[in-house]
Order: C-alpha cells, then structure tokens, then sequence
C-alpha cells in the first residue's frame, strides 16, 4: 500500500463526500472490512481523484453520469452531494441529469432527479445549500 497516496486520496474523500461521512464510513470499518475503506482511500480517491488531469468537478459530473447509467443510486446521492461540494451550480447540474435521462434512458433520470432532490433537501437542512 502507498500510505501518501492513501492519505491524498482520503484528503479528497473528505472534500468531496465530508467529514461526517468519511468518519462514519471509516469508524464503522471493522478488521474484515477495514481493507475496502484502505482501498478506497488509495486506488479510488487517492489514484483517480487526485490525478492533475480533470478537477473535481469534471469528476463529479462524470461520477453522476456512470452511477446513473450503471443504476448505483445509493452511490449517485453520495456523488450528488459531492457535485454541490465541489462548486457545481443548480443549472449545471440540472443539464447534466437531463442529459442522464437522454442518454440512459427517462427511468434513469427521472430516478436521478428524485434523488437530486433528497439531497438538496437534506443539504438544505443542514444548511448546507
């Protein structure tokens, strides 16, 4: 394992999906799956979040895209949530979700907008938005 790239990639992961969420995800990690959140830290967040190449909010609307088209909606909310976190407007995101309904179909955007809208509301909530 490459401990500085785990700890980069854990520094975006808490960025883009929060402390709160990271602290819960990684305190709930028990010796069988502590390996999945070192993974994650590591390859996911640490070796493609942290690459020069697109900024996070490049990522964030290519994340929305795939999880959506791959019906991963637990994960599209998290990313969602991480979309307003890394700058992106209410109209940017609106265009890409219904882009996500021309391209992966009407279920998988209406699906998406409904989910969108959870999140806002709870971010809201939270005055977070």
């Amino acid at each position: 394992m490459d401990e500085a790239l785990r700890k980069k990639g854990e520094g975006v992961r808490r960025h883009v999906l929060g402390e709160d969420y990271v602290d819960r995800a990684m305190g709930a990690a028990d010796a069988f799956s502590k390996p999945l959140q070192d993974m994650l830290n590591e390859y996911c967040w640490g070796m493609a979040w942290t690459d020069d190449g697109l900024d996070l909010r490049q990522r964030s609307l290519l994340n929305l895209g795939m999880l959506a088209a791959s019906n991963r909606m637990h994960e599209f909310g998290l990313h969602f949530r991480g979309a307003v976190r890394n700058g992106l407007t209410d109209r940017e995101l609106q265009a890409a979700l219904v882009q996500i309904a021309v391209y992966c179909g009407v279920p998988a955007g209406v699906e998406a907008f409904r989910v969108a809208r959870a999140v806002r509301a709870e971010m809201a909530g939270e005055g977070a938005i």
